[in-house]
């Protein structure tokens, strides 16, 4: 792992003990590969991260929203959804610290944004053990509940498909629909590609494992197009 120094000063915390620091970063691959190593791997961190993640989020949404209960289940899984807390894991540079397998250091795309948000979890548990609730209550407010206000105006606590149907429907009183393109692959790992369309324009394309997935990829480019 780099230096201590370095780390603490991206999160700005100052740990009592260094190698709860080390161990939020340790994945469970590199221990696979180097037995002897002295620390065990992050997983029971990020067990008590994402719980203490949860209380936070849940606790300042009480405390400074009077929305009803659905609209702050959905406001909460914007801020902690594992792609949010991958995206705040790479703007803190967190990945050069992770310590991973020879494989594991080759992974991408979902696979390496999964790492990231778990490392991410875990480095929330190491810091509650280590300087309390209030030092982790404060890390989350400096670096997840900052976003809550992009979240509420770009309206991302909604899925990209629902998004897509009010943004369109108000701009210009379309409801989309989904067509699908093409199906390959032997059934049980088929790909769907869907377009997405405004009557016969065609805004989007996306491809998934499911026609539902499929269509949220297509909205998602619809979307990525629109804000252009």
């Amino acid at each position: 792992m780099k230096d201590h120094k370095e780390i603490e000063k991206k999160i700005n915390t100052t740990f009592k003990n260094k190698e709860l620091l080390t161990q939020a970063f340790v994945h469970r691959s590199y221990i696979n590969e180097h037995p002897q190593f002295h620390l065990e791997h992050n997983e029971r961190l990020e067990f008590l991260g994402d719980a203490v993640l949860e209380l936070v989020v849940t606790e300042y949404l009480y405390k400074n929203y009077k929305n009803p209960e659905g609209e702050l289940t959905n406001w909460r899984a914007a801020l902690v959804k594992g792609d949010q807390l991958s995206r705040v894991a790479q703007m803190l540079d967190l990945e050069p610290h992770l310590l991973l397998s020879k494989g594991e250091q080759k992974s991408s795309g979902k696979a390496k944004q999964l790492i990231m948000a778990n490392a991410f979890e875990a480095l929330i548990g190491a810091i509650y053990l280590d300087q309390g609730y209030e030092a982790a209550q404060q890390f989350v407010n400096d670096f997840i509940i900052i976003h809550l206000k992009e979240i509420l105006d770009k309206k991302l606590y909604l899925d990209a498909k629902s998004y897509f149907q009010e943004l369109t429907q108000e701009k210009t009183g379309i409801t989309p629909t989904y067509k699908v393109h093409n199906e390959t692959g032997p059934d049980h790992t088929k790909i769907f590609e869907v377009g997405v369309y405004l009557n016969d324009q065609h805004v989007g394309t996306g491809s998934g494992l499911s026609k539902q997935e499929a269509q949220q990829k297509a909205a998602e480019d619809a979307l990525a197009h629109w804000e252009e």
